[in-house]
């Protein structure tokens, strides 16, 4: 008598569970033990990954869609330039693995969190968006980096339309709206394309920047790296989620990174037109900011991330303020960012 069994019995394993196994065999290819894995909490990404402490590794899992050799490719360009990013000891790009070095788990938010002098780390972070803009200018085997363009620009600009404005404020922009949004948006891609183009991180913040034993910093998340404007850094790091310097202090740090790129040579324009620029490439990031966060809260169920929203509207509207080419568009934007009514 033949014997039933429930559907379930001949089900293919979850895509998960088939992950999970993948991911053990590798490891055991290795001769390590993933049993022995910490897991570390995940950031905005598709990417997981599990700290070996015995062996001083990282396990990236970059599971498809995902792709580790945009990872590779700008980590040898940055390992050429003398900058501490982690060294690959294990790769198998089929299945998306990599094994890293391990450079730690103090980052630049703790270490200024514990009180260090923020001076002495910013600096040291503005020496090495230097040196990178520095090796962007050397000969280097293709493929290039890809390029930061009026493509990318219209992309990262169309998050904050479409989930911020639309999503989170549930706003239907009227056409007349539409035509000034897209005005400003236009003004903001021109202004990032005539800058000097670079190689840019393209998410230089604190939490991927990691402060190593001999007191250097060290590089993570730097796969999504692109050549674009030279400002485009520099606004990353100063316009940060966790801490608001204030108008000032960024306004000396980005005097002190200009002085000192003019020394070394780099192509910067003067003064007053790199303050500008900085501005600018700072509001428009920042507006790509708030449709991500937006995107991550109610696509990806990361609700955490709207508890930023406020640090980043007070940068887009300080923007606004500060930058005369742009006041026309205040009458838009108050009612999105600054009125206290705002969720």
């Amino acid at each position: 008598m033949s014997q039933s069994h429930p559907a379930s019995f001949f089900a293919p394993p979850h895509p998960s569970e088939r992950r999970t196994a993948q991911r053990h065999a590798w490891l055991r290819a290795q001769g390590l033990d993933f049993a022995r894995a910490e897991a570390i909490p995940g950031d905005a990404s598709g990417r997981r990954y599990w700290r070996l402490p015995a062996e001083g590794l990282i396990l990236m899992d970059a599971a498809p869609p995902e792709d580790p050799l945009p990872f590779l490719r700008v980590q040898r360009r940055f390992l050429r330039l003398g900058l501490r990013v982690p060294r690959v000891h294990g790769a198998h790009l089929g299945q998306g693995f990599l094994l890293l070095e391990d450079l730690g788990s103090r980052d630049l938010k703790a270490a200024l969190d514990a009180g260090e002098d923020p001076d002495t780390w910013m600096a040291q972070a503005m020496t090495i968006i230097l040196a990178l803009q520095a090796g962007s200018r050397r000969q280097y085997p293709r493929p290039p980096l890809p390029s930061f363009d009026a493509a990318h620009i219209g992309t990262e600009l169309s998050l904050f339309r479409d989930w911020y404005l639309a999503r989170h404020l549930g706003l239907v922009l009227e056409p007349e709206t539409q035509t000034r949004l897209h005005s400003c948006f236009a003004r903001l891609t021109v202004n990032a394309l005539r800058e000097p183009q670079t190689w840019v991180h393209r998410d230089f913040h604190a939490r991927n920047l990691i402060c190593l034993e001999d007191g250097e910093l060290g590089i993570l998340d730097f796969q999504d790296a692109v050549r674009g404007p030279v400002s485009y850094d520099l606004a990353s790091l100063l316009w940060d989620r966790y801490w608001d310097w204030g108008k000032q202090r960024r306004r000396d740090w980005a005097i002190r990174f200009h002085q000192t790129a003019q020394r070394r040579g780099l192509p910067l324009p003067g003064q007053g037109d790199f303050l500008r620029d900085l501005g600018r490439m700072g509001l428009q990031r920042n507006l790509k900011i708030l449709g991500i966060f937006c995107r991550l809260a109610y696509r990806d169920g990361k609700e955490e991330y709207l508890q930023f929203l406020p640090r980043f509207r007070a940068y887009v509207w300080e923007a606004m303020k500060a930058d005369p080419e742009l006041r026309p568009y205040q009458i838009d934007f108050a009612p999105w960012i600054s009125s206290p009514c705002v969720p």
